[in-house]
């Protein structure tokens, strides 16, 4: 599938765009892992487009370096991805995400309903995008920080789906709590935990890549998008 160009605020970024054998359909856009739009998040473009959404990973490192493609295999590839994530202005890739929401939205190839799913830093980006856009439904996989964000929960209109790793090295027990009690009760707001699973558990070929889990958590997600994204 081609690169497309997205404007946005600050100027035009590249973004990775795959389509669906049978269209117009529902779209999601994708938020990168902080290995940029590798060939991870293509290959969950793909899958996406495969099970039927208009599927698009926005580059979100573009103001620091534009086409950015890490993998995980590295401690070179791992101490620039931590780099480019301490360099990352998370409002600016919030509304780099808006703009890419938009510009689906009126793709030719989009019904016109669109939400966002995100994986790690996108796992933040994808709450945040539940708390300030008009997406249709967002979600996130064990997302990032996301107890420093519960102030923004009573934004979240549309319905968010979290998958939360019970041993995440990123986010320890006592996050988990805060984001736990913190969502309790909340109307839009749909939380599945895998105990026994770390960190980035969903990652084919990633280093604590669990198959059950990663299939639970797909199912899951691709029942909410079906339900909300309907036409």
């Amino acid at each position: 599938m081609p690169d497309i160009t997205i404007s946005g605020q600050d100027g035009d970024f590249a973004a990775y765009l795959a389509l669906p054998s049978s269209t117009p359909a529902p779209a999601l856009v994708v938020a990168q892992e902080i290995f940029g739009v590798n060939a991870v998040m293509r290959e969950i473009c793909d899958w996406l487009a495969g099970e039927g959404f208009v599927a698009c990973c926005p580059d979100l490192f573009w103001r620091i370096e534009p086409g950015i493609q890490l993998t995980d295999k590295t401690e070179a590839e791992w101490a620039r991805a931590f780099e480019l994530f301490n360099l990352f202005d998370v409002d600016k890739g919030i509304e780099d995400m808006k703009a890419t929401l938009a510009a689906l939205r009126g793709h030719e190839a989009c019904s016109g309903k669109a939400g966002s799913v995100g994986y790690c830093l996108g796992g933040k980006i994808a709450y945040l995008m539940a708390a300030r856009s008009d997406a249709d439904c967002s979600v996130s996989y064990y997302g990032v920080g996301l107890e420093g964000l519960l102030g923004e929960a009573s934004s979240i209109a549309k319905p968010l789906m979290l998958h939360v790793a019970g041993k995440d090295q990123f986010v320890p027990p006592e996050a988990q709590a805060q984001i736990k009690d913190g969502l309790a009760g909340h109307a839009q707001v749909t939380l599945h935990l895998y105990p026994e699973q770390d960190h980035a558990f969903a990652r084919q070929g990633g280093e604590h890549y669990d198959a059950a889990a990663a299939a639970s958590a797909n199912d899951r997600s691709l029942a909410f998008f079906k339900e909300h994204l309907a036409s």
